[in-house]
């Protein structure tokens, strides 16, 4: 089977350096307004699906909560177990597939790590997986860029240069996704990689969370958790309970 663009760009050492200034305090100051928003128990136990390197799953397993990240890149889940506590675990596990059942008192998706695959019906599924993980009153936050704003002030053309290598960003919209085509040279090699992410709005996240058998009871529009607005919010932050 072909292997997609996300099992080998996010193993890839060159995704990390490109995205090496991620503002950690923003991450912060969003869990921090989320956590107090949704009032989890004190150990309550947490599920971060599709982690990353653990910059979210560190952060919450700071405020005292058992967390367990999971994530398909093998490299970010290796560099994430040196920070591993006894409340603080990483797998490398693909969030298609089932993992613990009526485990979870939160799930979180942050960051835009959805959206990767070729069908709703798999994006459909992987919610599914999302609902089997949580306890009976268990919450999902889901955080995804607002599609309409990305859109609409999209930056066909740009160059990043990090570490000597300079990266040049192209971004279009087709097929319903939203695609970003990254091209440089390193040591000689040119290098093409590329991003394809589904173009989703409030009304599809619905249709697929109803399909999914879960409820929006909330939706947020940036990190301090203002209302969202379709044509100036830059996040949709939902909070979904099990229908």
């Amino acid at each position: 089977m072909q292997r997609k663009w996300f099992q080998y760009w996010f193993n890839s050492p060159y995704y990390h350096i490109l995205y090496q200034q991620r503002n950690d305090a923003e991450a912060e100051l969003f869990i921090d307004n989320i956590t107090e928003f949704i009032q989890p128990a004190a150990e309550s136990k947490m599920l971060d699906i599709a982690c990353g390197k653990g910059r979210h799953s560190i952060y919450l397993n700071k405020k005292g909560f058992d967390v367990t990240g999971i994530d398909l890149s093998e490299q970010s889940i290796k560099y994430a177990k040196s920070f591993e506590n006894s409340k603080l675990h990483f797998l490398v596990h693909d969030m298609r597939k089932l993992f613990y059942i009526n485990y979870f008192d939160v799930a979180v998706n942050l960051f835009t790590s959805f959206g990767y695959f070729d069908t709703e019906q798999e994006h459909v599924n992987a919610l599914k997986t999302f609902r089997k993980c949580l306890k009976t009153d268990g919450i999902l936050v889901l955080d995804y860029f607002n599609t309409e704003k990305i859109i609409r002030n999209l930056n066909s053309c740009e160059i990043k240069s990090l570490n000597g290598i300079a990266f040049k960003i192209t971004k279009s919209v087709a097929d319903g996704k939203i695609i970003k085509k990254i091209n440089f040279e390193d040591n000689a090699k040119i290098y093409n990689f590329e991003e394809r992410v589904q173009a989703f709005s409030f009304s599809d996240f619905e249709r697929m969370l109803i399909k999914a058998g879960m409820v929006i009871q909330k939706r947020f529009g940036s990190y301090m958790l203002e209302d969202f607005d379709e044509v100036n919010s830059d996040r949709l932050i939902l909070i979904c309970k099990k229908a």
